[in-house]
């Protein structure tokens, strides 16, 4: 997400994490502590900051990147696990575990856990408030989903480009990006909240670019149930049912077919598809 930069981002985190400035101490440095909430809960957790230039910055606990990291945690993962389900490189997320760990928030033990609900309620109150400064990019946007509670697959094209491993990307407009998600009905309005607090408008059939502020939307495909499949951290439509879409549709997808054909051994689609050369002028 958008870096959020001097005194906004402390009150972002006193909106999401009923926290107290407190003075300066030690070398300059600055702390921002958790207080009592609303409800006199009591907290001891500490999100250090330096002064730089009159602002204070956020030293490493609760970034975007541990945020999300937080909200990516399944119980018992591993950190090449995470950091597969995020596509953020194993050291980045390996150092931000490190430093999650160490101010208490997760623990590692046969796999991480995190360690108490309220700090990924935070967690996704920082990472929403985030998208409101400044809009997630369409590489964020096939994560957010992750962040949710409810199961989804990726559908249509967007199965497509799973399946090809990012092969197949032709005709997505950057201007124009809608993600297809197959969830379950009974989700449907769940879905459509979370999305709402990203700012990223959400229905059940593609809208109109000029009904929308931005390039991306969420359209929703409600299904009775969801059969997944996992491809490289990526939960996605069976490969089955995405060939048969393809087939729908061969004049965009023939030559994702022979992608397809090519990648996977156990394939034998009997499809075979060549560039035509442009017409010189």
């Amino acid at each position: 997400m958008s870096a959020i930069h001097g005194i906004y981002i402390i009150q972002i985190m006193q909106m999401v994490c009923d926290i107290d400035i407190v003075q300066p101490f030690g070398m300059g440095r600055q702390g921002i502590e958790l207080g009592r909430s609303h409800s006199n809960r009591p907290s001891s957790k500490a999100f250090n900051c330096y002064r730089i230039n009159g602002n204070c910055q956020m030293y490493e606990v609760l970034d975007d990147t541990a945020a999300q990291i937080i909200l990516a945690i399944e119980s018992g993962d591993s950190i090449r696990r995470v950091a597969q389900h995020l596509h953020t490189p194993y050291e980045t997320v390996r150092q931000a575990v490190n430093r999650l760990e160490d101010a208490g928030y997760v623990t590692y033990d046969d796999g991480l856990s995190v360690v108490d609900e309220r700090v990924r309620d935070a967690a996704l109150e920082l990472i929403a408030a985030s998208a409101g400064v400044g809009p997630p990019s369409i590489e964020e946007a096939y994560v957010i989903p992750q962040f949710g509670d409810w199961p989804f697959a990726f559908t249509r094209i967007d199965a497509v480009y799973v399946w090809t491993q990012g092969g197949y990307q032709v005709g997505r407009n950057p201007n124009d990006y809608p993600l297809f998600l197959a969830v379950r009905e009974r989700d449907v309005d769940a879905w459509e909240a979370f999305f709402e607090s990203f700012d990223l408008p959400t229905a059940v059939e593609r809208q109109l670019r000029e009904e929308l502020d931005g390039p991306l939307q969420i359209v929703l495909e409600p299904r009775p149930s969801l059969d997944i499949e996992d491809v490289e951290g990526y939960p996605v439509i069976p490969r089955a049912e995405t060939i048969e879409y393809m087939r729908e549709n061969y004049a965009q997808f023939q030559s994702a077919l022979a992608m397809l054909d090519r990648m996977y051994e156990d394939l034998d689609l009997g499809v075979t598809y060549r560039e035509t050369e442009r017409a010189q002028p």
